[in-house]
């Protein structure tokens, strides 16, 4: 017993005096003045202008010709439901393609085969609460890919790692490895930073492409910007809620890298992008529109007619290449009688689906 006791004394004395004692008290303060602070998690550096790219555009959403979606809900908890859907006149989508889709708190599944037997899935798990780990693949004609993704969520920071197409079969490592890193720094202001990696084979050198990135986000708007130094690429993005109904947002791009028109003598090129969006919530319905610097006018509408029918028109006219696309979209979600109960009383607080 004595012996025991002796152990433990030497055990405090070396753990607070010597080199592993200071460690731990820097630690301890450190992390003690972070909490102080109040920093919340900023989100990621993909999703950095989300509230401009996402939110009030719809580079994502617009589409041509006539769609049509049934989707069909067996359960809430666990998630799991089941899509058919036709489209005529895209050349995007394919006239058939049916989806299956699985989610829980710790695992989300979801496939989709279309009348060509092309396939495309994504597997995710949940190892921790802040640790998820993220799977895709594609199947097609034209070729194959396979990606894989680890993102962890902590408090005030969020870190990514990504590879598509990895391999060593060649004698190297080739494909591409994506890393990302986002910290708050203070309650509105984060700063980031992006590395991008690619070799599509042994025959070609490897490329790195390093960008800094920030984000400002305050109570009704938000402005962030993203620069690539190696590329000469500077975007930028500012978002503003005008009204509990309203947003905008503007977008631009500016490269001033790559060989100009007299060749590698010649005056460095010069582009640039600048694109105006603006959305706006109705009751049962929202209106998205744009407009960029090369003449491109899109809107969008999304209109509710019962809630389980949802009715999407899509227009665009590209002034310089005289050219115009229409579309329009019919989705219904069915759900038997329980289903909807199930959704009715499912609590807020339930564990969220990694997706």
């Amino acid at each position: 017993m004595e012996l025991d006791q002796k152990h433990e004394v030497v055990s405090e004395v070396i753990g607070h005096n010597g080199p592993f004692g200071r460690l731990s008290d820097v630690y301890r303060s450190f992390h003690e003045r972070r909490e102080a602070l109040g920093l919340s998690n900023p989100g990621t550096v993909e999703n950095i202008a989300k509230e401009v790219q996402r939110d009030v555009f719809l580079n994502n959403l617009s589409f041509s010709g006539l769609r049509a979606e049934l989707t069909k809900a067996f359960s809430v908890a666990p998630l799991f439901q089941v899509s058919h859907s036709l489209a005529m006149g895209s050349q995007m989508q394919p006239p058939y393609s049916y989806g299956a889709l699985y989610g829980s708190s710790k695992v989300f599944l979801q496939g989709n085969l279309d009348n060509d037997l092309q396939f495309s899935g994504r597997f995710n798990w949940r190892w921790t609460q802040a640790f998820v780990t993220k799977t895709s693949v594609q199947l097609t004609s034209q070729g194959n890919m396979l990606s894989l993704e680890n993102d962890y969520t902590g408090s005030d920071f969020s870190a990514s790692l990504k590879a598509v197409n990895p391999s060593v079969l060649d004698g190297g490592i080739t494909g591409m490895v994506m890393g990302s890193y986002l910290q708050a720094v203070t309650p509105r202001l984060s700063l980031g930073i992006d590395a991008f990696w690619t070799r599509p084979a042994m025959a070609y050198a490897p490329e790195l492409n390093v960008s800094y990135a920030a984000r400002y986000k305050a109570a009704n708007w938000m402005a962030c910007g993203q620069i690539v130094p190696d590329r000469g690429v500077l975007e930028a993005s500012y978002w503003r809620r005008l009204s509990e109904k309203v947003e905008t947002g503007i977008n631009c791009n500016l490269a001033f890298a790559g060989i100009g028109p007299g060749g590698p003598m010649g005056a460095m090129q010069k582009e640039g992008s600048v694109t105006i969006g603006a959305k706006y919530d109705f009751r049962t319905s929202s209106f998205r529109a744009q407009i960029d610097n090369q003449g491109k006018v899109s809107c969008l509408l999304e209109k509710v007619i019962a809630p389980p029918i949802r009715v999407t028109f899509s227009g665009e006219i590209d002034h310089k290449q005289n050219a115009a696309k229409l579309g329009l979209a019919v989705s219904i979600e069915a759900a038997d009688s329980e289903v909807m109960e199930q959704q009715e009383q499912a609590p807020a607080d339930a564990g969220a689906i990694p997706f």
